[in-house]
């Protein structure tokens, strides 16, 4: 690309390990509300300048509004980063002849499926992260920018706020650990987006590739069934000791939240698939992988929930 890439959000989970993905596809950009100039998707009125003098050939929206249980209360920020802010984007992307990549959830959806869902199942999202997802797509669409709107689940990485991180901390500090067994997803590893992303950007004919994908690792487990991988992976990887916590399982109703939870989670990834001939690892291989590299860190990486 002879115009540069530009990621928003430095610092995420997603937007770090887009940084070094995207590199072998040309000039990576990274902004945030820190850097200079600064996107702060809270703040519509920076996203256009810094736009307009960066003038990307692609724009790469990792960054959102993710505190769920918070989302309830704050309803309006959330809106604001996740549903005015992408729209923003896009009518820059389509004033710009720049093409968007925008990353949603799999809380778009209502989670009372049976099978995983398929990008044209109709959306209900039950808590407002997930309407102000859904609203983010919506906004894009509507531009007619060139966009692909990849959905996701479950993310994790070697750095952040995320369940994997939290877990390790717990394993070592508690002698047992309640974790919810009836809710199903995905777990997938913020490599696996962003080198994902990173090989769907180098197709030649990606602009006939345009639309709305699902974008996660493959299978499915529990927030227990995870939690139970991370303990016995994290035990072979020398990140936990033998005597890690037990982990029971408990039900949604033990464990209230502010937000609803959808009890099923799972997307089906064949479009992405059959469009570019990629199949992600299964969720408990890319796990394995990420462990054994936390291992290898130092010092650890440091927990922030």
């Amino acid at each position: 690309m002879t115009r540069p890439i530009l990621v928003i959000g430095r610092q995420g989970q997603v937007a770090f390990e887009l940084r070094r993905a995207l590199l072998p596809l040309g000039q990576v950009i990274a902004l945030d509300r820190c850097s200079e100039p600064a996107v702060d998707l809270a703040d519509p009125d920076c996203i256009v300048p810094a736009l307009r003098r960066i003038r990307p050939a692609l724009i790469v929206n990792a960054a959102a509004y993710t505190a769920v249980d918070r989302a309830e209360s704050e309803p309006q920020l959330a809106e604001k980063i996740n549903a005015t802010a992408p729209g923003i984007l896009a009518e820059e992307a389509q004033r710009l002849g720049a093409g968007l990549i925008h990353y949603s959830t799999d809380y778009v959806f209502a989670g009372d499926g049976d099978r995983p869902y398929r990008e044209d199942d109709p959306t209900g999202p039950q808590n407002a992260y997930g309407r102000t997802k859904l609203a983010g797509e919506e906004a894009i669409r509507a531009t007619g920018c060139r966009h692909w709107i990849l959905r996701t689940a479950w993310v994790y990485g070697a750095r952040g706020k995320n369940f994997l991180l939290t877990m390790l901390r717990l394993l070592r500090e508690k002698e047992l650990i309640g974790v919810v067994a009836d809710q199903s997803g995905t777990p997938t590893w913020s490599r696996v987006i962003a080198e994902t992303t990173a090989q769907m950007l180098a197709r030649r004919d990606l602009p006939a590739t345009c639309g709305t994908y699902h974008l996660t690792c493959t299978g499915a487990t529990t927030w227990h069934g995870f939690a139970d991988a991370i303990r016995r992976l994290g035990i072979d990887a020398g990140l936990l000791p033998e005597t890690a916590a037990r982990i029971d399982p408990i039900t949604t109703a033990d464990y209230p939240t502010p937000a609803h939870r959808p009890a099923w989670s799972v997307l089906d990834t064949g479009k992405l698939s059959a469009t570019f001939g990629l199949t992600p690892p299964a969720w408990d291989t890319a796990l394995d992988l990420c462990l054994e590299e936390l291992a290898g860190l130092s010092p650890p990486p440091q927990t922030c929930l």
